[in-house]
Parts: structure tokens; C-alpha cells; sequence
């Protein structure tokens, strides 16, 4: 397998807003790769979007000052706020333009020690390959076993790399890419049969409930026909669903401690994994909520509407 070489790791764009203590914990942990001291590290700090944020975006510019354990640190300081879907759209395209290539994290995740190690070899084995969009680090929790490594159809977003040609592909249209989706009968395929609303939380972005990034990048990846690799085992902790984030919820259903073993990337046939795809969907419908659930959360809504 081709390697990139170990002094040219490919940049990591961090992705920060409010959360001084995510951040730190984000920072140490891609710190505790070997790869780190190599390794060029851009912060895109977005400025605050509402007057009660400037405390918490005043912190985390405090802490970036001290970042140090990277082979050069960049800060990006917004003037004025992005969201995080923009933010994240022209710091990565950005990067992809000056180095070809980008390893993206946003401030919430905490990565594996082999975290980096693998973005990289998966960058570097597909760097030549069209149908491959991306290099993914997060796996849910299934419960079945899966093989080293898969590919799946589409993107994802809790802690990937990609390159310039496949960022290309990219489209800001939501409304665009659902009628595509709809026009080839895609729908219910895209929706993993059913059991996750990709196409509602479409539909959401489109009418403009959330700003989500990630499920414009999906879709279009998807409609392209395009492979994402995932490891077997994540490398992956998402810390940010405690209702912490502009976009967070306090679910811990999520969670996956990042393997304490390193994925071995080696070529495997560009299709997506039957295997992989089946435990997601049976994942996914294992966490629909029966009729006490229901009631609990209804409950809790009241609740806090009271309050």
C-alpha cells in the first residue's frame, strides 16, 4: 500500500465556536497522535452569533492563542458569524485549494492515537481513485462485527478527509439535490430503507430548520454515486451530544469509545459493503422509540415548558 510520507501529513482544519473545554479536549486528544508534530493545524474560529455567545467565542480565541504540539499553527478568526455550515464550506474548501487535500474536524470530537495515521493512508491509497469521496473515522455502535475497513455510498461528517477533486462535487442547492433524489426514485435507498430521515433533514435544510452542511455533502456524494471508507472499529468520540452546540442534543445513543487499536487501510473493491450497510439500518431502527419512549419525551418536553 502507498503511504503518504510521515513528514508530509495532510493539514487538519479544526473547526471551533463557543466550547472552550470541548476544544481543549479536541486539541489534546489529536495531539496524542504521532503524526501531530508534522502535522500543519488551521483553526477556523467563527465569531459569535448572538450577544450571550461572546464569552464562551472569547474563551476559545484565549485558549487558540496557547496551541502549541503541531508542526504550525494557523488561527482563522472570523469577523463576523458563519454559522457553522459556512464556516465549514469555505475553511474546507480553502485548504483543499491550497493543499489538494484536508483532514476535518470540528471542535466536539475526540479522535483515536491512530486517528491521523489512518486519514492519511486512506488519502493516500484513494488519493488516485474518482469514486472515492471521502475518508471517514466515525462507526456507530452496532452490534455486529464489521470488516477492517468498508466502503458505503455517500459521506459523512464526524471526523473525515477528502480531497480537492472530490470536494468538487460539493452543492449548496438542498432543494436541487431532494428533486434529484426524488426524479431517480432514490429516496427510500438514500433513507437506508427507511431508517434514518436523511431526506427529512433535507427537506429541514431546505426550508431552512437547520443550516446542515453535511447533508447537502451526503446527498451530493450520493447522487454521484460516490464511496466513503469507514474503519471497522471508530476511531471516533462524539462529546458534543450533551445540548452543548448550536446543532447539539443531549443523546448519548451515539456514543463509541475510539478503538486503542490502529485500522489497517489496504485496497478493497470500490463498492459499497451489503455487510455494513445491513448492521447500520438495524442500528438505526434499533433506537425508534416504542410507546413508553414516546411518552417519556413528551413528558419532558412539558416539563421543561413549565418550567
Amino acid at each position: 500500500m502507498t503511504r503518504a510520507p510521515a513528514s508530509d501529513p495532510a493539514p487538519i482544519a479544526l473547526f471551533a465556536y463557543r466550547r472552550p473545554e470541548h476544544l481543549r479536549r479536541t486539541v489534546e486528544s489529536l495531539r496524542a497522535n504521532p503524526e501531530a508534530a508534522q502535522t500543519r493545524l488551521v483553526v477556523f474560529c467563527d465569531a459569535a452569533g448572538r450577544p450571550e455567545h461572546e464569552d464562551g467565542v472569547a474563551a476559545v480565541r484565549a485558549h487558540l492563542e496557547r496551541l502549541e504540539g503541531f508542526a504550525a499553527v494557523e488561527i482563522v478568526h472570523r469577523p463576523r458569524n458563519l454559522g457553522l455550515a459556512g464556516n465549514i464550506i469555505d475553511g474546507v474548501g480553502r485548504l483543499v485549494e491550497q493543499c489538494g487535500r484536508v483532514i476535518v474536524v470540528e471542535d466536539d470530537l475526540l479522535v483515536s492515537p491512530h486517528f491521523l495515521r489512518f486519514m492519511n493512508d486512506g488519502l493516500s491509497l484513494y488519493a488516485q481513485e474518482p469514486r472515492v469521496a471521502s475518508i471517514h473515522g466515525y462507526t456507530y455502535p452496532v452490534a455486529q462485527s464489521l470488516p477492517e475497513t468498508f466502503f458505503l455510498r455517500g459521506a459523512d461528517c464526524w471526523g473525515w478527509a477528502t480531497w480537492r477533486r472530490a470536494w468538487q462535487h460539493f452543492r449548496l442547492d438542498g432543494a436541487a439535490l431532494l428533486a434529484e433524489l426524488k426524479d431517480q426514485g432514490l429516496l427510500a435507498d438514500f433513507d437506508l430503507d427507511g431508517s434514518y430521515a436523511y431526506s427529512r433533514m433535507l427537506r429541514d435544510q431546505i426550508a431552512g430548520r437547520n443550516d446542515s452542511w453535511a447533508v447537502r455533502w451526503h446527498a451530493a456524494c450520493y447522487l454521484d454515486n460516490l464511496l466513503t471508507l469507514y474503519p471497522g472499529r471508530s476511531l471516533v468520540h462524539n462529546i458534543g451530544n450533551d445540548a452543548s452546540g448550536t446543532h447539539g442534543e443531549d443523546r448519548d445513543v451515539y456514543t463509541q469509545l475510539p478503538t486503542p487499536e490502529p485500522i489497517a487501510v489496504s485496497p478493497l473493491p470500490l463498492q459499497p459493503s451489503d455487510e455494513a450497510r445491513s448492521a447500520f439500518v438495524q442500528y438505526f431502527r434499533s433506537l425508534k422509540p416504542g410507546p413508553v419512549q414516546r411518552l417519556g419525551r413528551a413528558l419532558r418536553r412539558l416539563t421543561r415548558a413549565a418550567a
